[in-house]
């Protein structure tokens, strides 16, 4: 009986992507070029250094962050990619991992705040991020090449899409999660709604969306290899050639290399949702200012209810 019934879905959808590409491609253009220049400047502060120069200072930022083991741990790690002559490679998948992750946060940080404080946003944008989260990754490469083309930019904007979903998730989550009587009492205070949210929401929301936030990373860098499938480069590239010639030894190296990067963002960026437990700057800081007879500098999410409950002028700006 449905035999000879067919949605034409794919009609409809090419057709529309022949509207958007003849009518919309002047705006395309000029996100293309934007992509582009961020990528190209993030890869020449990543590779224009000595590989020892880099690594020393990323080895002080992972001391800094989140203490010494990870510090050394760091800077074994990426001289274990320079022995493998994979440096500029791993440098290049840095930095599309950098700008991939930069834009979707852009979006998903502020989608995720309109989220949390309106329900017909939360509704809305709740089934476009299930559509997002369960297409296949390579789906999202066929449209970003009819809109950008070959090379990096289709590969950054493939893996924003795949990657941002988990930002909204858990932005809006971690804001709807925090204490309505403090939210009350902010407001009580007369603070306006912008002050409640930048004092009282997003300080204790803040470890809810440093997950996010390396969630999209994470995810950003598992893109490398179907981004390289477009052109992106970066040790995608090195994977995808170690599989068409079946080169066990290049796809180690390039995997591992990989390897390493992901372990470094992933503990930095959780570090950075509790700098107050994992950095030892942070513990200085706090030791000294508790010996001067100062208040010790409260960890990330419990700021803001003290200011509601004990200062509230801190919130009516009084």
């Amino acid at each position: 009986m449905l035999d000879d019934v067919r949605l034409p879905l794919g009609a409809w959808v090419e057709t529309g992507v022949e509207w958007i590409t003849a009518n919309l491609s002047v705006l395309f253009d000029l996100i293309r070029t934007i992509v582009l220049g961020m990528f190209e400047a993030a890869e020449v502060a990543f590779t224009e250094p000595p590989a020892l120069v880099m690594i020393a200072i990323l080895g002080v930022v992972a001391f800094a962050v989140r203490g010494w083991r990870m510090g050394v741990g760091t800077v074994v790690g990426l001289l274990v990619v320079v022995l493998v002559d994979q440096w500029d490679n791993a440098m290049g998948t840095l930095a599309l991992t950098v700008v991939a992750a930069l834009f979707a946060l852009l979006i998903a940080i502020p989608l995720g705040i309109w989220a949390a404080r309106s329900d017909t946003v939360s509704a809305i944008v709740r089934p476009i991020l299930d559509f997002l989260q369960t297409m296949p990754a390579f789906v999202y490469l066929i449209p970003a090449i009819i809109l950008f083309g070959i090379g990096v930019v289709p590969g950054i904007i493939a893996t924003i899409a795949f990657a941002m979903a988990p930002g909204v998730r858990l932005t809006e989550l971690g804001i709807r999660g925090v204490d309505r009587e403090i939210v009350e009492a902010g407001a009580a205070f007369g603070a306006s709604p912008g002050r409640i949210l930048r004092q009282i929401q997003l300080p204790l929301a803040l470890p809810t969306i440093m997950t996010g936030v390396n969630q999209i990373i994470m995810l950003s860098l598992s893109m490398v290899v179907i981004a390289a499938m477009v052109g992106a480069g970066g040790l995608g590239q090195d994977i995808v050639q170690a599989l068409q010639r079946i080169d066990v030894g290049l796809g180690f190296e390039a995997g591992l290399s990989v390897v390493i990067l992901a372990i470094i963002l992933d503990r930095l960026t959780n570090a950075l949702g509790s700098l107050q437990r994992h950095s030892p700057l942070a513990r200085l800081r706090s030791r000294r200012a508790a010996a001067a007879g100062a208040p010790t500098p409260p960890a990330p999410g419990t700021a803001a209810p003290a200011a509601a409950e004990t200062d509230p002028a801190a919130l009516t700006g009084r």
